[in-house]
């Protein structure tokens, strides 16, 4: 993380951070980041306030958790470099200012901290997309109230400000801070991170409250934005970056969110409910989130929500997260609501970003939600998927049509350390991993990685439900968006289970398994269409994580019987696989596309 920090200063103030804080020198913990981003706030508030014509005009609010006589535990040198930040800072525009503070603040967090919470920062240029998109889905910036839930750092809560002082042209200074006060809010669970954001919005309202004499009042509450109310207060926007993290909730709170809960839960979801309790009929929820509840099955409840409470109007797909949330594994979609609407489709776009942080924004077309509300959502990620919108809703088979259903290898390793074994022996089966599956689509027995051995030692009858006897289709469970293939499969071959009887799946690996004996694709058919660059075209417009789920797999749109028959012949004869591939194209997008392919 300071790894990137470093470029990101660098590029913008000139300043390396490892060099501001000598990280062999301090334990990096909570305490330690806000004593040196405290610092570097106050710097930066004295030198936006020399720097303008009002100088020291107000005084930097106390912060609730910090004081200036703590600063002593930094040394002076680590102090000085941490003013050096502050000055800097106040000579870049507010919005750059307040994402690298904030930015400074979680890099200097604990590693499990930041992940327990899930605080990331909106770069400036996505805030000023979310706002863009929120404004036309309706936003009237002259009597909007508005809330972000998420506040912290003052991403959006500045920038809103801004919007709204422009809106509020023809107001006097004292009526612009009496209207900011009545409809601008944010919620925030730190109440570091609160105060920081408040500090940006007496930065970007400096000159109006001067004029008008007043100062604002404090907009950012120290809340937990997911705490149940008799009485919400109602907003015309509720924006923001929630925080994403799986988290252990009691009865009480997966009773209060049991509308959206399904399973595992995750705080971008809670946050994206309690959203629609806080907007007003005909208003708008515009959020920063992963995109995996476009499709997981643990999200099924919340796009059922969705679908009947406020469907998406817009969505916007990054398309490359280097530079943008670097630690964030999972894709990102900048998504605007209307609640109240009944509107099944709406527009697709993608974000490709450049050095620097600004972007290209391209329309992809339109998405249409499926008529089965908890469905997963099909959405395409470039210009030529866009095509599948058409021609997928009218694919009505599924693995289980086939004759098929999808399970996870049932072997977690590190629970049956003691039996994972090199020798090979009448009682030690072979143990699949993942990486046995080639990305050609090849079987190759093998376990190379660390901790891995190529059998497993059957101890008991107990053991009996760790072994695979029947010959299935087996893809990696998980793989990242920018590989080449995201579909990795491979047939476990009959003849590798008739020589050594049975053998054990780890767990990080989907095997496609025929329910009975009398399916109706046979597995080597099935692998062929598994395999193809078109199938996998298809997963990625259903798929939004690094997991490759059954549930996803089971939802996928597969050929029908007559297009089946003539798959089969292929694998049959082993004809080349680019017949198959033209099948398919032929399937999923059209004519013209095959032609030209």
């Amino acid at each position: 993380m300071t790894k990137n920090l470093d470029k990101l200063l660098r590029d913008k103030i000139g300043v390396k951070f490892s060099e501001a804080l000598e990280t062999t020198a301090y334990s990096l913990n909570l305490q330690t980041a806000r004593i040196f981003t405290h610092i570097v706030i106050s710097k930066y508030w004295e030198s936006v306030q020399s720097s303008s014509s009002h100088s020291k005009s107000f005084r930097l609010r106390k912060c609730p958790v910090i004081n200036t006589q703590q600063h002593s535990i930094l040394s002076e040198q680590v102090k000085k470099q941490a003013c050096l930040i502050g000055h800097m800072l106040s000579e870049q525009p507010i919005n750059e200012a307040s994402y690298l503070a904030g930015t400074i603040y979680t890099s200097l967090l604990p590693d499990d901290y930041r992940a327990k919470n899930g605080v990331y920062y909106t770069p400036p240029t996505l805030t000023q997309r979310l706002i863009k998109q929120a404004t036309k889905a309706g936003v009237d910036w002259k009597t909007a109230k508005v809330l972000d839930p998420a506040c912290g750092g003052g991403a959006f809560l500045a920038p809103l400000i801004e919007k709204k002082l422009k809106a509020l042209s023809g107001l006097t200074a004292f009526e612009k801070v009496k209207h900011l006060s009545k409809t601008v809010s944010g919620y925030e669970i730190d109440p570091f991170s609160a105060w920081l954001t408040q500090i940006f919005v007496d930065v970007v309202t400096l000159d109006v409250c001067v004029k008008a004499g007043k100062r604002l009042p404090v907009l950012t509450k120290v809340k937990n934005s997911l705490e149940y109310m008799d009485k919400y207060p109602q907003f015309d926007l509720v924006i923001g970056n929630p925080p994403y993290s799986k988290i252990k909730l009691d009865k009480d709170l997966r009773e209060q969110y049991k509308k959206s809960l399904y399973g595992h839960a995750n705080l971008y979801g809670m946050f994206t409910e309690q959203a629609l309790n806080y907007t007003r009929p005909g208003g708008v929820v515009s959020y920063v989130t992963p995109s995996s509840f476009l499709s997981g099955q643990y999200f099924k409840n919340l796009r059922h929500l969705l679908i009947n409470e406020a469907p998406p109007y817009t969505i916007d797909f990054i398309s490359d997260r280097a530079g943008i949330f670097e630690d964030v594994l999972q894709e990102t979609v900048l998504v605007t609501y209307r609640k109240g609407a009944n509107n099944r489709s709406g527009s697709v776009n993608r974000l490709q970003f450049k050095e620097g942080g600004s972007f290209t924004s391209q329309y992809l077309g339109r998405f249409r939600l499926p008529n089965l509300d908890s469905s997963p959502w099909l959405m395409p990620r470039t210009k030529e998927q866009a095509i599948l919108m058409d021609r997928i809703p009218n694919i009505p088979y599924r693995l289980a049509d086939y004759g098929y259903k999808v399970s996870t290898g049932p072997l977690v390793w590190n629970r049956h350390k003691e039996q994972l074994t090199h020798r090979k022996s009448k009682l030690a089966y072979p143990l699949i991993w993942a990486e046995s599956i080639t990305s050609d689509g090849q079987f190759q027995f093998k376990a190379e990685k660390k901790n891995h051995t190529p059998y497993f030692k059957w101890l008991s009858d107990k053991d009996d439900w760790l072994l695979v006897d029947t010959p299935c289709l087996l893809l990696q469970r998980t793989t990242s968006l920018e590989q080449e293939r995201r579909l990795i499969a491979a047939e476990l071959p009959t003849g590798f289970i008739q020589e050594h009887g049975r053998v054990v799946i780890e767990n990080h690996i989907n095997m496609i398994k025929p329910v009975d004996n009398n399916p109706l694709v046979s597995i080597k058919a099935l692998g062929a269409i598994f395999k193809s660059k078109t199938m996998d075209q298809v997963f990625r417009c259903y798929n939004g994580s690094v997991a490759v789920s059954a549930y996803e797999l089971e939802s996928l749109p597969l050929p029908p019987l007559e297009v089946i028959e003539q798959i089969e012949n292929i694998v049959r004869f082993n004809a080349q696989s680019s017949l198959v591939e033209q099948l398919l194209r032929e399937v999923y997008f059209n004519d013209a596309i095959t032609k030209a392919a």
